[in-house]
């Protein structure tokens, strides 16, 4: 049996078979799935390899550990201050959205798996790693650094806004998609309508702890001015768009309209304002002669270690949010998101807890590795998801992980640990954000009000 799974992650790394663990007890994996597993394990790492960069701990670590290491900066100190910082991620995601443009180049108008093309995507997974580690050091080659930060800063912040933009269309589509498939099972089982109504209610009662948690740690009666006017908007239009769903003239249109839907949209935009409200510049005021910092949670103030857990948790948002848009963007279900469609007949699944995680179909062709997994090649008669696209979508993730990780426009001493720390820039993208993603969500609504000849069966 090791023998055999040996021969099959040979396979995998230098050729085109698919890419499998060596555990026989694992669940059958389909080609398709495997495959941007694989992709999405090189974006995350080069990822990890960026924010690791811009830690300040990372020289001190590396002076401490690596041997030799201050003899050789004494003569090229200036060569090893460009291994970290801002500089250095934007020299590394240079490469990583080289290697994802290449491949969306490389992959158009590929419809099935059994053509060369389609079998370099798929495989020889231990070239393409050696490629793309490749792109990301020929980055710190490239003349002319200063043209070259500051023209792909401007490339990167448009394609960074285009992604959130994806994203943001992705979180409608999740919410809509979550309802009608839980909805289905509510013909067949009423547990179906209690696990509805049990989870809107828990989305509704976070979004409202939120805002209360707000109201009280971020505002001020003397200062905050901005967050008073801000908290009070997003709330109310998280209220506005929650009766909506379930008005009348909406439901006529769209029966599956529900509270599910606005309760995912209230809590994602109490998240970008609660991350807006962190990272805006801190404000003062005077108090009994001593300048007070106002509107900040007492974390802010408090241990070393507690800015690390903030730190953490906002980077496992980061990856989280940022995985889950690239691998879902293009399959064909989700294509959906990237515009407005009817809502007035739900599609015909069955109600699954996990209900993002695959088709419902698994008639597939089923090949034994003798070594470990079995694989489904679910794409010799056609592909699952386009792959020019999936690789447009990871070209545009990796520029909006290089703006968010240098915190977008304010990146000359931008460090890791202060991810969260006052920016103007950052706290207008992600109030911007929110009204984006509410009126997304009030367009899926009342588009077929508008359009109704567009959206009849």
């Amino acid at each position: 049996m090791c023998t055999q799974c040996c021969i099959s992650q040979l396979a995998c790394c230098c050729g085109s078979a698919a890419c499998v663990c060596c555990c026989n007890c694992c669940p059958n994996i389909k080609q398709s799935t495997g495959t941007r597993i694989m992709y999405a394990f090189y974006f995350l790492l080069v990822t990890i390899v960026c924010v690791i960069m811009m830690s300040p701990k990372v020289e001190k670590e590396m002076r401490e550990n690596i041997p030799f290491y201050d003899q050789m900066c004494e003569k090229s100190e200036e060569n090893c201050q460009t291994l970290v910082g801002y500089s250095a991620v934007y020299k590394v995601c240079f490469g990583m959205a080289c290697f994802f443009l290449f491949f969306a180049i490389f992959t158009i108008r590929i419809h099935n798996s059994t053509g060369w093309r389609a079998a370099v995507h798929n495989g020889f997974w231990l070239v393409k790693f050696i490629v793309l580690v490749a792109c990301c050091v020929g980055g710190f080659f490239i003349p002319n650094e200063e043209v070259f930060l500051e023209a792909w800063r401007c490339i990167g912040a448009g394609g960074g806004f285009i992604f959130l933009l994806i994203q943001l269309m992705l979180l409608v589509k999740f919410a809509h998609r979550w309802n009608t498939n839980w909805s289905s099972g509510v013909t067949h089982n009423r547990l179906w309508y209690a696990a509805l109504a049990f989870v809107t209610l828990m989305l509704f009662s976070a979004a409202v702890g939120a805002l209360v948690f707000m109201g009280v740690f971020y505002t001020d009666s003397e200062a905050c001015l901005l967050n008073k006017v801000f908290l009070g908007i997003n709330g109310s239009l998280c209220l506005f768009v929650s009766l909506l769903a379930i008005s009348p003239c909406i439901q006529k249109l769209q029966p599956t309209s529900g509270l599910l839907q606005p309760g995912v949209i209230s809590v994602y935009v109490m998240y970008l304002t609660f991350s807006a409200f962190s990272s805006k510049p801190k404000e003062t005021v005077e108090r009994n002669g001593v300048n007070t910092t106002v509107c900040v949670f007492p974390i802010n103030s408090g241990t070393e270690s507690d800015k690390q857990i903030v730190t953490a948790v906002g980077a496992i948002i980061l990856f989280g949010c940022v995985l889950y848009s690239c691998l879902t963007s293009t399959t064909r279900r989700s294509s959906a998101a990237l515009r407005v469609y009817g809502n007035s007949e739900p599609e015909i699944e069955r109600a699954r807890c996990c209900f993002c995680c695959g088709d419902n179909t698994d008639d597939y062709d089923e090949e034994n590795t003798g070594g470990g997994q079995n694989v489904n090649y679910d794409e010799r008669e056609g592909t699952i998801y386009g792959y020019a696209c999936f690789h447009s979508v990871f070209f545009l993730g990796s520029l909006y992980v290089m703006m968010t990780v240098t915190n977008w426009f304010h990146y000359d001493n931008h460090q890791i640990e202060n991810l969260l720390d006052g920016s103007w820039s950052v706290f207008w993208i992600k109030m911007v954000s929110c009204w984006v993603c509410l009126i997304l969500y009030m367009w899926t609504l009342v588009a077929p009000m508008v359009f109704p000849k567009r959206f009849e069966a």
